[in-house]
């Protein structure tokens, strides 16, 4: 494994040292598939839905860095950066690593928004998306170590950075926010 201080990295490590394994991918997915849907970004309720992925109760690192990848997420989603950031394995990893990880963020991804969406109409564009996720999840073992296999995996990265801001234009602005607004003084 590289040695790196990629944020997958230490949020690997972070997972490891709780006895867990799984995949900051997956986790990453969740966290941006329930906030796509309308889950709002309080923190215990995200807590709550990572420890059930987890498997565990999130200790105090582990605790720190989740709430701290959701204010990314929250940064990312209401900011006028019309891109996230998908938490996967840095470029020098293998395709093949890589695959897996965007596999399994794409299945965190539309676990979290079937948690949030519920029963929640969606239109047809976010039903693609949905969609197309659900293919992206299947396919990365198709993805191959050369040329050709990165181009794809590029491309389909570019999509994944902004795909989930179509869902949450959709489905998470209607959510309550949990933010108060400010008063004026």
């Amino acid at each position: 494994m590289p040695r790196s201080n990629s944020p997958y990295t230490a949020f690997a490590a972070l997972i490891a040292t709780s006895g867990q394994t799984v995949s900051p991918a997956e986790l990453h997915g969740l966290l941006l598939g329930r906030s796509c849907a309308g889950a709002g970004f309080d923190p215990e309720p995200w807590l709550e839905d990572a420890a059930e992925l987890i498997g565990a109760t999130p200790q105090d690192n582990l605790r720190q860095a989740l709430i701290g990848l959701q204010e990314m997420v929250k940064g990312e989603l209401t900011g006028g950066d019309m891109a996230v950031v998908v938490l996967l394995p840095e470029d020098e990893s293998p395709l093949s690593e890589r695959a897996a990880a965007l596999g399994q963020w794409c299945q965190g991804f539309l676990g979290g928004f079937g948690l949030a969406a519920r029963d929640t109409a969606l239109s047809a564009e976010a039903m693609e998306v949905l969609q197309d996720l659900a293919s992206i999840a299947q396919v990365q073992s198709a993805l191959e170590d050369s040329e050709d296999g990165e181009n794809d995996f590029m491309e389909v990265m570019e999509y994944l950075r902004v795909a989930p801001l179509l869902l949450f234009t959709e489905c998470g602005k209607t959510a309550p926010a949990t933010t108060p607004t400010p008063s004026l003084h």
